[in-house]
C-alpha cells in the first residue's frame, strides 16, 4: 500500500502531542476476503498508564487537481473504514487527517460541509511543512 506524502508529517504531529503511535498501518481483517490498511493507529496515554483513548487516522495529502475527486475518494474510504472499525475495534476511533490547505480552501464549501455533518466526519487539520497538528475536529 502506498504511504500518503504527507504520512511522516502527521505521525510526528501526533507523536508531539503525545499520541502513541501502536499501528503503522493498522491492519484490519474483515470477512474471508477484505483486508484494509488505515495509515496510522494510535493510542493516547493517559499519566504513566497505558490505557487511554484509540484512535484510527486515514491521512489524505489532496494534492490532486480535483479537490473534489479527492474527497469523493477519501469520504469512501473513510466510511467504508468506519463500518470495519466498529464491528472490529469498537473502542477505536477513526479521523480523517487532512492538510491545512485543503481545510481552508475546499472544506469551507457547502458539500464537504453537509458530508462532515451528516456523517459526523472527525477531522485532523495538519501543517506538513512544520509536522504539527493544528486542529481537531469533532
Amino acid at each position: 500500500m502506498a504511504r500518503d506524502k504527507f504520512h511522516n508529517a502527521v505521525r510526528r504531529g501526533l507523536e508531539k502531542q503525545a499520541w502513541e503511535i501502536t499501528h503503522d498501518p493498522l491492519r484490519l481483517e474483515f470477512g474471508a476476503d477484505d483486508r484494509l490498511e488505515i495509515d496510522l493507529g494510535a493510542q493516547q496515554l493517559l499519566g504513566a498508564q497505558r490505557t487511554g483513548e484509540k484512535i484510527a487516522v486515514e491521512i489524505k495529502s489532496f494534492l490532486n487537481d480535483s479537490a473534489m475527486l479527492d474527497f469523493h475518494l477519501a469520504l469512501g474510504q473513510f466510511l467504508n473504514y468506519r463500518l470495519v472499525l466498529e464491528r472490529l475495534e469498537p473502542d477505536r476511533i477513526l479521523y480523517l487527517a487532512i492538510p491545512v490547505t485543503a481545510y481552508k480552501s475546499f472544506f469551507g464549501r457547502d458539500l464537504p460541509q453537509l458530508a462532515i455533518e451528516t456523517y459526523r466526519l472527525k477531522l485532523i487539520v495538519y501543517e506538513p511543512k512544520d509536522e504539527v497538528i493544528l486542529q481537531w475536529i469533532d
